[in-house]
């Protein structure tokens, strides 16, 4: 299938990454020399510059602009495309409507573990694109079709915000180790494998199995955990889960 990117932000790049492996793709955006740069890295792929008036018609269209930038970018958009995916955090399907023209229309969050086709990718919208939808999408990584646009900008908090968090998460246990005097190469190596570890485990375990099963009575890790618990990291999770909800619907208001 071939698909046409609009865009040349990081998560572009990081979907153009992914989607070549199984697909033709095209990458439309606005700075030659960043389209040049991008095509070195995926000699894969096919640009172009934005032209005044870009034909859309009857193409499969991946979304990729800032959600603030939906009006100005639509404006130069002609033609009605096949199906339109859209990446833009908080931005309705009613919004796309009225913005662009396509016989389908989805939403879907990905995340920046689209380049390795690790994403954990949230997809809704119109039901005769559903399985199109998925099929992109899962040759990213895995997919997950929601019923309302509201679930997907829970989602969004999750697996597209999720990788920063989790990433601060992992920073953190590093600095720790350096802290209590192991040498940061061999910290970062530990807590990597730390991740991929527990991430296989989450697959067949509830996250308080596996705590449960680590933590003995008066060891290591009940007091490390106690640490957490002092300092509030789980309220602070579920606060920041929340607020980048509400920052998707906000957004989905402008």
């Amino acid at each position: 299938m071939k698909l046409t990117l609009i865009g040349n932000g990081i998560m572009a790049q990081s979907l153009a990454k992914g989607l070549v492996k199984d697909h033709e793709v095209e990458i439309i955006g606005r700075d030659e020399n960043k389209l040049k740069a991008i095509k070195k890295k995926i000699p894969e792929i096919t640009f172009k510059t934005f032209d005044k008036q870009e034909n859309i018609k009857d193409k499969n269209v991946i979304f990729c602009v800032k959600p603030y930038a939906l009006e100005t970018v639509s404006a130069r958009l002609t033609g009605e495309a096949n199906i339109l995916l859209s990446i833009l955090a908080g931005t309705t399907l009613d919004s796309l409507k009225r913005a662009i023209k396509s016989k389908y229309y989805v939403r879907t969050m990905p995340n920046i573990a689209a380049s390795v086709q690790n994403s954990m990718t949230t997809v809704t919208g119109d039901d005769e694109a559903k399985n199109s939808a998925l099929e992109i999408c899962s040759s990213i990584g895995k997919t997950i079709w929601v019923d309302s646009e509201k679930q997907l900008d829970i989602a969004t908090a999750i697996a597209g915000s999720g990788p920063a968090f989790l990433a601060l998460i992992a920073e953190a246990i590093t600095d720790g180790a350096v802290n209590a005097g192991l040498e940061r190469n061999l910290s970062a190596k530990l807590v990597q494998g730390l991740f991929s570890g527990t991430a296989s485990l989450l697959e067949n375990s509830h996250p308080a199995i596996i705590k449960d099963s680590v933590m003995s009575p008066g060891g290591t890790t009940a007091a490390g955990y106690a640490k957490l618990e002092e300092y509030a990291v789980r309220n602070a999770m579920i606060k920041a889960i929340a607020a980048a909800y509400d920052k998707a619907t906000e957004l989905g208001k402008k």
